[in-house]
């Protein structure tokens, strides 16, 4: 691993920091890979001992909490201490606690380990975005690309989640990527150490936007659109993926009833589907946000209400139009904070934002469960419909125009 490090520093900065970006990406991959790994595990353990589905889904609630709530001191402290120690941090952390949610027991056990799950994964998204927007002249390229490791990992947990479920048992689902996820930390800080000073001191910067830029009023209004498209797109975005397995374990029920196929079809949706935010990306190098929001926020709302209607395969087919929408939404926001905050503050703008965000999704599991009890799926969807059609309004209220930086 040294030797490795070694070569891409003698390679040239250009080469250390396409590594370095490789890594932040691997991680992205890794946060929502870890954090719907249960999602499928409550799928294949619902019946056994007693418990129904709602109630297994909801030992997931701790670990969409501390997502949340994670996200404003990993925030503060990588803008404090070091960006790259945090993401070292991350990588381990993660690892060790999901190794340690396999060797569980209790229910109580379980919840603690999803918990510190997802405390560790809430150092992503604020630390890893930030250093994936610095010295980027396309921020929505790099956006749009980082986007697709992180939908690949949605893709990968029921896939990953299934078939070592299927061919071993719930605990290698959790201790197997434990394993992998504490080795990729290792060789991040074997990586980080080798070229400690290389990247900081030829990196560019993501220009500030100007005084004139940040009125009070530009403020107010961005402010504003941002925290209620968060709101009702973090609510569309977590219910979706935590529920895709179950979706397809009932509506595909007359084609399969094997838990590894589930995972396979909900894995191959959610992978096709990641590719649209390579394609939102480039969109936002071009056009306004304001305009590219709206008009995907508006393009969620049929096509979720397509997937509360149908089912057999043609679900499979509209649930990678809908996906893809939700996917799609994603960079925006993180380009609407990127454009609109200083470099220094930017770790814990990104913070708040998914504080706002994953608070609402620690409400999901007993939203999903309690719906799906009650009404049943469809209702579910129609509801997160109602969201999308939040989105395109709250989209309306952010200024007409800002210059791409």
């Amino acid at each position: 691993m040294t030797d490795f490090a070694a070569s891409s520093q003698n390679a040239g900065y250009f080469s250390r920091e396409r590594v370095g970006f490789l890594f932040l990406n691997v991680g992205h991959f890794f946060d929502h890979m870890f954090m719907l790994i249960f999602a499928t595990v409550a799928v294949a353990l619902a019946g056994q001992e007693g418990m129904s589905y709602r109630e297994l889904l909801e030992l997931l609630t701790p670990a969409l909490v501390m997502f949340g709530v994670g996200s404003l001191p990993a925030g503060w402290l990588a803008d404090r201490w070091s960006r790259e120690g945090m993401i070292a941090v991350f990588f381990i952390g993660i690892g060790g606690s999901s190794i340690a949610t396999g060797f569980a027991n209790e229910n109580w056990q379980i919840m603690l380990g999803l918990g510190a799950i997802g405390t560790f994964a809430a150092i992503y998204h604020p630390v890893g975005i930030a250093m994936v927007v610095e010295g980027q002249e396309k921020v929505g390229r790099a956006l749009g690309i980082n986007g697709v490791w992180g939908n690949m990992g949605l893709a990968a947990a029921p896939l990953l989640t299934g078939w070592l479920i299927a061919i071993s048992s719930w605990r290698a689902a959790f201790i197997v990527p434990g394993i992998v996820a504490i080795l990729v930390g290792l060789a991040y800080i074997a990586f980080c150490r080798q070229g400690r000073g290389v990247v900081r001191a030829a990196k560019r910067t993501v220009p500030d936007p100007g005084d004139h830029d940040l009125t009070r009023a530009v403020l107010i209004r961005v402010a504003l659109a941002l925290t209620l498209t968060i709101l009702f797109g973090g609510l569309i975005f977590h219910a979706s993926a935590v529920v895709l397995p179950k979706l397809f374990s009932e509506r595909l029920s007359d084609i399969t009833s094997d838990i590894g196929a589930v995972g396979t079809y909900a894995a191959i949706v959610l992978a096709i589907a990641s590719f649209a935010q390579i394609v939102v990306g480039h969109l936002l190098d071009r056009f306004p946000a304001r305009r590219i929001l709206f008009l995907i926020a508006l393009l969620q709302i049929p096509a979720l209400a397509l997937v509360a209607s149908i089912s057999g395969i043609p679900i499979v087919l509209a649930s990678v139009l809908m996906m893809a929408l939700i996917f799609g939404e994603i960079p925006i926001h993180d380009t609407i904070v990127t454009r609109y905050t200083r470099a220094a503050w930017r770790g814990r703008v990104f913070a708040v934002k998914f504080v706002l965000a994953l608070l609402v999704a620690a409400a999901v599991p007993s939203l999903i469960g309690t719906l799906h009890d009650n009404f049943g799926l469809d209702v579910l969807f129609f509801v997160l419909a109602a969201a999308a059609a939040g989105v395109a309004l709250s989209a309306l209220i952010l200024p007409i125009a800002r210059k791409v930086a």
